[in-house]
This record gives structure tokens, C-alpha cells and sequence, in this order.
């Protein structure tokens, strides 16, 4: 069998991103089987290192480039390519401008302009002087469009905007949640330490482990059913709903469903767990995490939330709703060229049109839970505030009455709770996903 060249099948994976908007890990999952462990972790590096600096990349190439909108995709991301292993990788310069003109070979396309554009870009790595408005330069410098550094620098200020920026280039931890229902904490953490995987426990939620170094996903496949892969904020979001065995909980955009087995888990497999999600596709994966992890008190449903007509009223509902996912740029780096300020308001209008349907389910006393992925305000207090503001008899709560939580005491003592009742996590402030969760009920009538 013909040896798979990483840096063609690289070529291939940029473009079903770019083209067909796949994220990175799906798009990588179709091509990664065909490589050995080492190539296949070259064709990763090679992908989310560009990925990551497309926008560095684009600049440092456009010096030697008359007029880069011309290239056909194929010859720019070949280019974007060699840029990021002569830039970033230790790849010598002749291998880079080598294979690099060969993968274009094999496409059939323009080898002397990849020849001659990496040639002169490995002659001299120096970069040419950053532009003095600062939102471009930091733009440049991190690959996050303009408009976003913009905001954040009014909102954060320059050194924590760039601090947020950078932190959305570092590779991000894995991050287990433990099956509670077969095992707890102590036992994976002995089984990992035999697999002489290296972890520290997660500091707020008391279920997870935070995998060190380079450990690939493979080491520990045997363990899932035992484990989710599930960042620590994501974890603490379930928490924060605090779910009793008894109840009937609504989680109403379940799928692939790290937060629908977590709800069971909490509730011992004893509450009634309906599980709503619009794509049959995603809720298959539901079904199937649901099924790995032995639980049976779930019920999958194939509805839209703003139209789902249940057989009861719920005590407790999560509403993860879909978003711009800007909080985990980190984990997908090609969200930051998807989205816009115009794509966070239709966000904005659909989260609020959700959040009502949602809350017609609520029985009184209940607690309707939103949530998202997503560092923006657009997305997190303002969706709030219009919801309260459209639902007159929903409020903000801080104490459910429910059981004690020490988790959510930790949650507040830590700040990531304010004292108006959002919650928010940030990558540079606290190495976890960006999340805004917020805890509404209705008044009693």
C-alpha cells in the first residue's frame, strides 16, 4: 500500500473547512486513519497550526504576493502551508520549499510560484514592521479578525484582549468528567496512573481530571463510558442546576450529550430526563453517549424546543443553546472567521425566542438554566435582559432552595459568579471554554 503524503492530505482537510465548513477534528477524523501515529500527528499540527495563524500567515506571505485574491484556494492554503512549518515548525527551509512545490505538482497547478514565494519567505524570516494602529496589529499578531479584537479591547482593555487572543491559540487541555454511576474519581485516576498518563484533578468540579502533555486521545479510548470528554466549565454548568433524582428535567438542546449524562449522573439515574434536540444525526450521538455510559433514565426526543409540546411541566430545564461558539475558538480555531457582529444578533434573537419557548415548561418553582458557549455579551447578559424584559414574571435567582451545593459555593467564592447572578469562565483567566450561564424562575401567581 502506497505511503498517504500528510502535507497533500493536509491540503485536502483545509478545504473541506474552508469549503465545506467542517470543523477541524471532523474534517481531520476523515483522513487520520490512513497515517501511522507520528505522520498523523504531523497532518494535526500542520492543520490547526494553520488554522490557528491564517491571518499571520495571509500577512507574512502577502509581502512576497502581487495579488493573493487571485491564487486559486488550493495554491494559498499549499502556501499557507510551507509558511507555517518554515515560521513555526522544525522543518529546514530546502524540505519545506521541496515538499511543498511537489504537493503542488500533484494538484497540477502554479509550481514555480510556490517555489519562488517560499524560497524568498525561508531566505528571510524576519517580519516585516506590524502596522501602529493597535486593534490591526494585535489583529496580525494573534489571526483574530478585526472586529473581535476591537470589542475586546474596549471591553477588556489592550493587555487582556491580547492575553484572551493568545490564549485562544494555546492548544487546550483534555479534560475528563467521571462516570459516577460505575466508578468515581480515585479509581480512573489509579487506572491513568498505570497507563502512565500524567493528570491533576479539575479545581472546582469534584468529578473531573485534567489530562497533561501530549496524550492522545487513543491512550485513553477504553476508557469512555467511564469518562466524558467534557471541558471543566461545561461541567460546572450542570452543577449549577443542581438536579434531584425525582424531577423532571428537560435538557432542551441535548445533543451529542456531555450535559444530558451528566444530569443523570447527579440524579443517580432516578429523575425523568427528556432529552430535545432538532438534528436526528446529533441525537443518534446522543443515544450512543447515552448508552455507552449505562444510563436508563433518558428519554431522546427529535423536536424543535419552539414547538415541542411535552407530557408534563419540568422542574428544572437547561437551555444550552446553539450560539456563535466564540467561547471555544480555542478547541475549533476556524469559528473566529465564521462569525460577525450581524451573525451575533440573529444569535442574539433566536436565543431569545428559545429561552421563552423553553420557559413555557417551567412548573412553578422550577429553575430554567441558559446557557452558552460564548464570550460575548450579545449572547449572555443581553439575551437575559431581553427575555426578562419580554417575560415579565421570570427573574434571576441565586438560591433554588435546593439541596446545599458545594460546588456552587465555590463557584461564588472563585468570582465566577457575579453578584447579579452571571456566570462566566474565560480561557485567559481561568485555562477553562468560555461559558455565560444564568439561573431565571417565575414568580409564583
Amino acid at each position: 500500500m502506497r505511503k498517504k503524503n500528510p502535507r497533500l492530505l493536509a491540503l485536502r482537510v483545509l478545504d473541506e473547512i474552508w469549503q465545506r465548513e467542517r470543523r477541524p477534528k471532523d474534517a481531520l477524523g476523515s483522513y487520520g486513519g490512513v497515517l501511522d501515529t507520528r505522520d498523523r500527528a504531523f497532518l494535526q499540527e500542520l492543520v490547526y497550526g494553520v488554522v490557528r495563524n491564517r491571518i499571520y500567515l495571509d500577512w507574512r506571505l502577502s509581502a512576497y504576493l502581487k495579488d493573493p485574491s487571485g491564487l486559486k484556494p488550493s495554491t494559498l492554503d499549499n502556501l499557507r502551508l510551507g509558511a507555517y512549518q518554515a515560521l513555526f515548525m522544525r522543518v529546514p527551509d530546502r524540505a519545506v520549499v521541496f515538499e511543498s512545490t511537489e504537493v503542488e505538482k500533484a494538484s497540477g497547478r502554479n509550481t514555480a510560484l510556490v517555489n519562488a514565494v517560499l524560497r524568498r519567505l525561508a531566505a528571510s524570516k524576519a517580519p516585516p514592521p506590524l502596522p501602529g494602529d493597535p486593534v490591526e496589529r494585535l489583529s496580525i499578531l494573534t489571526s483574530h479578525p478585526q472586529w473581535l479584537v476591537r470589542r475586546w479591547i474596549e471591553r477588556f482593555g489592550p493587555a487582556e484582549a491580547e492575553a484572551l487572543a493568545r490564549a485562544n491559540n494555546e492548544t487546550p487541555p483534555l479534560t475528563l468528567r467521571v462516570n459516577t454511576l460505575r466508578t468515581d474519581r480515585e479509581r480512573v485516576a489509579e487506572r491513568l496512573s498505570a497507563m502512565g498518563v500524567e493528570f491533576t484533578y479539575t479545581e472546582v468540579s469534584p468529578v473531573g481530571i485534567r489530562i497533561r502533555g501530549g496524550c492522545a486521545l487513543g491512550e485513553i479510548e477504553g476508557l469512555l463510558g467511564d469518562v466524558f470528554i467534557q471541558d471543566e466549565a461545561a461541567q460546572l454548568i450542570t452543577y449549577l442546576l443542581q438536579p434531584c433524582e425525582g424531577e423532571a428535567i428537560l435538557d432542551a438542546c441535548a445533543a451529542p450529550g456531555g450535559k444530558t449524562t451528566h444530569i443523570a449522573e447527579l440524579t443517580g439515574d432516578r429523575a425523568r430526563v427528556y432529552a430535545v434536540d432538532s438534528s436526528a444525526a446529533r441525537l443518534k450521538m446522543l443515544e450512543d453517549n447515552v448508552r455507552r455510559h449505562g444510563i436508563g433514565s433518558v428519554r431522546a426526543v427529535c423536536a424543535d424546543i419552539e414547538v415541542f409540546r411535552p407530557p408534563e411541566g419540568f422542574n428544572r430545564i437547561l437551555l444550552d443553546a446553539p450560539c456563535s461558539s466564540i467561547g471555544v475558538i480555542r478547541r475549533n480555531p476556524d469559528v473566529r472567521y465564521r462569525q460577525s457582529p450581524e451573525s451575533l444578533g440573529r444569535f442574539h434573537e433566536r436565543q431569545v425566542r428559545m429561552l421563552s419557548a423553553a420557559g413555557r415548561h417551567l412548573l412553578p418553582g422550577g429553575m430554567l438554566l441558559y446557557s452558552v458557549c460564548s464570550t460575548e455579551p450579545e449572547e449572555g447578559e443581553e439575551v437575559v435582559r431581553s427575555f426578562l424584559h419580554k417575560e415579565g414574571d421570570f427573574f434571576i435567582i441565586d438560591d433554588t432552595g435546593g439541596p446545599p451545593s458545594a460546588v456552587l459555593d465555590a463557584v461564588k467564592s472563585k468570582g465566577l459568579m457575579n453578584e447579579d447572578g452571571f456566570f462566566r469562565t474565560y480561557p485567559h483567566r481561568h485555562d477553562m471554554d468560555g461559558f455565560f450561564a444564568v439561573r431565571l424562575s417565575r414568580r409564583r401567581r
